[in-house]
């Protein structure tokens, strides 16, 4: 009698692991340094398709009250109107409107919406790998960044430097690392 194991699929419905995930961002200070941040509290769940990318999807939850840059007052500052104005924009959300592959890189197009104004996004997410941790979770990982202008999603507050630039630069880093597990069909 000879028996078979079955290769699992990786395609199927997702959750992020928000304790094993990052989103997060850097700016440019004052010209001369740089300020990373991320945000605490977000959710996430999607379809995963790598055989046939254009059948996967994404949506995305962040709290912007969560954000922590490791300085409360500038935290503070960043939650207000000058920046997410978070008591009338609570939520950023981005939801895939596309995905294709190039390689070991998905990319993905969705809509992100920030203080109330939608833009088009494409991140590359370059897939870091699958693997069943000790608690037979099977599990996707997928690391992304893509430079955007935050003036496009209506983040124009800064203040001018005495030697020329800028406080808080309009080009910002979006990091990404997660890690996300497949639900039971």
């Amino acid at each position: 009698m000879s028996t078979t194991t079955a290769t699992p699929t990786l395609t199927g419905e997702y959750v992020l692991d928000d304790s094993h995930s990052r989103l997060g961002f850097v700016a440019r200070h004052a010209m001369v340094t740089k300020v990373r941040g991320s945000f605490s509290e977000f959710s996430a769940s999607g379809h995963f398709d790598p055989e046939n990318p254009g059948e996967s999807n994404a949506a995305v939850t962040i709290q912007a009250a969560s954000i922590d840059t490791g300085n409360e007052d500038r935290d503070t500052h960043l939650r207000s109107n000058d920046f997410f104005d978070m008591e009338n924009h609570p939520e950023i959300r981005f939801t895939s409107t596309d995905v294709t592959k190039d390689g070991d890189v998905f990319n993905v197009t969705g809509d992100l919406t920030i203080k109330g104004t939608t833009k088009s996004v494409t991140i590359p997410f370059e897939f870091t790998g699958a693997a069943t941790d000790p608690f037979g979770n099977e599990r996707v990982g997928f690391e992304g960044s893509v430079q955007v202008n935050r003036k496009d999603w209506d983040l124009n507050w800064n203040a001018p430097l005495n030697a020329g630039g800028v406080l808080v630069s309009d080009k910002v880093t979006l990091e990404l690392d997660l890690s996300a597990i497949k639900q039971d069909s």
